[in-house]
């Protein structure tokens, strides 16, 4: 399939509400253009289709695969059924952009990765911080040595529901909810880019509600002497935050999941004795940017299995500390 000549023409599956978000992204994106929303509903899709303008609307997920015109798929749909619509996506030929988590389980993600390569389609997890021009910017230190040895990353990803949405799905058990795929993932995907390797065990204990985490604390352990702790909830203020600590200074950011201004962004260093510099980074619009490198790797006609080797990665982590969690005692990591 020839994308050069056209901008990447995307679909959505389904109206989730961070679709919203996506699909507004897609229609600034270069090289990005947004022509279909599906829905199992027909007069939903429709609603929402005219309430976020877009051209075209379909009833069933798998009318939108049958679209000769559509080349990507956007899926924000219940980890639950990542792999199913992935799959799907993939033998029809569509490029997938999937929400995170990106599967209920290694062994879906891994059917899901290689579908994808079997079918020459590019596969993309929705972590969008990863995109941002910061993260690079950030990296340098950690990389370069000014902060010494780097030997912890702390993080926390929380945040707080007045009252419980009982019907939210991330509160079911059956569509794989639970914080720790919801929010969790960007605590490990932050952990993983500071310390370019897997750990090699790790511990977790959690609080459920309805059989899936309301909040855990997991702790992981990495090749010299390093180490990574972490908290993510539903039920604590606002907090997204992280610290790699070197033995020299110490880098920290308090808006790394989603930046508090898409204007300029920032981030510290800290030298362990009262000095702080900080750095500023922007504008800069992540989501907007997400799009463009997807649009931009699919265009190339050079598939980049790097996004979904670090989703893999990621997902290898999440499931041995949920295994953690529930059996109380530390795993280690299976090579």
């Amino acid at each position: 399939m020839n994308h050069k000549n056209h901008p990447l023409r995307w679909g959505i599956m389904g109206t989730a509400e961070i679709a919203g978000k996506v699909s507004r992204a897609m229609q600034r994106a270069e090289g990005s253009e947004l022509l279909k929303i599906a829905s199992r509903d027909a007069e939903r899709a429709k609603d929402w289709a005219e309430e976020h303008d877009v051209p075209q609307s379909c009833a069933g997920y798998a009318a939108l695969l049958d679209d000769a015109e559509i080349d990507a798929v956007y899926v924000p749909l219940p980890p639950s059924l990542h792999c199913e619509w992935t799959i799907r996506a993939a033998e029809a030929g569509k490029h997938v952009l999937c929400e995170k988590p990106l599967a209920a389980t290694v062994a879906e993600a891994e059917e899901m990765i290689a579908a994808c390569r079997q079918h020459g389609v590019q596969l993309m997890d929705g972590t969008m911080w990863t995109h941002h021009e910061r993260t690079p910017v950030m990296r340098h230190p950690i990389a370069d040595g000014t902060l010494g040895r780097s030997r912890r990353v702390t993080s926390a990803f929380t945040f707080n529901w007045d009252e419980i949405p009982e019907d939210t799905i991330l509160l079911k058990p059956e569509l794989a909810g639970g914080c720790l795929g919801d929010l969790g993932w960007y605590n490990v995907a932050l952990t993983l880019w500071a310390f370019g390797e897997l750990p090699q065990r790790v511990w977790a204990t959690a609080r459920y509600y309805h059989d899936v985490e309301m909040n855990l604390s997991g702790v992981m352990w990495f090749s010299g002497e390093r180490m990574a702790s972490f908290d993510c909830g539903f039920d604590v203020v606002d907090r997204q935050w992280f610290e790699v600590a070197g033995k020299e200074q110490t880098l920290v950011c308090d808006d790394f999941v989603l930046p508090w201004s898409d204007a300029e962004t920032r981030f510290w260093l800290h030298d362990g004795q009262g000095g702080s510099r900080e750095q500023t980074v922007g504008p800069c619009v992540q989501e907007v940017r997400m799009i463009e490198d997807f649009s931009a790797a699919v265009c190339r006609g050079t598939l980049n299995h790097d996004w979904p080797r670090r989703s893999l990665d990621i997902m290898r982590v999440c499931e041995q500390l949920a295994k953690a969690a529930r059996q109380e005692q530390m795993v280690e990591m299976v090579p």
